[in-house]
């Protein structure tokens, strides 16, 4: 009885054990995206940094930006009390005094526009700990494998606008006043053409009509002059 005793109290011992050499495992930095799609545009992302350390707190959190985001286009919306925000080359960083222990790292900034062609945007991360201690959430994910010891922050993309519309079959052609601006053309050259049609024909109409007139007043002034003549060799003058 006191062996199996022993025995649970070991296997106890041990998985708390590993629980806890496995706990820092479980920490990561994540983003968020209030609009998460190509091309848009005030952009807040929010950043969530686990704190790992069992006896320090963080004091700074520095971003690689993705190709497509420049560090001019970003600024600072929120950090921790006594953070400061500071650009550089690739990226920036925000840092301040250390935060108590366990205390997570959340901060926010803006980008004035994310990447038209861009499908997943990935902020590589550096999380620095009050007692030296670096962790770098700076792996990348790849498609079709298991994510990775450390992945850097990562959103995925909705498609831009226009990209949007043309997967679902929205194109300039299909737009109903477009067709009807395009069939208009045709639409008056038929009219103008049955116009003429028309008036040719009334026009050919008339032109006979006149010539049966003409040919009747001239029928009529013949007779009446024959008529006359006869009159007149009737009654020869005295």
């Amino acid at each position: 009885m006191a062996l199996r005793t022993r025995m649970v109290g070991a296997l106890a011992a041990g998985v708390a054990a590993a629980a806890l050499l496995a706990a820092p495992a479980f920490a990561h930095v994540e983003v968020e995206a209030d609009k998460a799609q190509a091309g848009a545009a005030n952009v807040t992302l929010t950043f969530h940094g686990e704190a790992e350390s069992q006896s320090a707190g963080i004091v700074s959190e520095r971003v690689v930006l993705p190709q497509g985001i420049k560090p001019a286009d970003v600024t600072l919306v929120k950090a921790p009390r006594g953070w400061t925000f500071t650009s550089s080359a690739d990226g920036f960083t925000i840092a301040g005094p250390a935060l108590k222990v366990g205390q997570d790292a959340e901060f926010a900034v803006t980008v004035t526009q994310l990447p038209t062609d861009a499908t997943t945007l990935s902020f590589k991360t550096v999380e620095t700990y009050s007692d030296g201690k670096v962790s770098r959430w700076i792996d990348l994910p790849e498609e079709g494998q298991p994510e990775p010891e450390s992945p850097a922050p990562t959103i995925t993309l909705k498609p831009a606008a226009n990209q949007a519309e043309v997967t679902a079959g929205t194109t300039p052609s299909s737009n109903p006043s477009t067709a009807v601006s395009a069939t208009a053309p045709a639409a008056t050259r038929a009219s103008n053409t049955a116009a003429e049609q028309t008036a040719s024909s009334t026009g050919s109409g008339g032109s006979r009509v006149a010539w049966w007139i003409a040919l009747a007043v001239a029928v009529i002034a013949g007779a009446g002059g024959l008529l006359l003549w006869r009159k007149r060799s009737s009654n020869p003058a005295p």
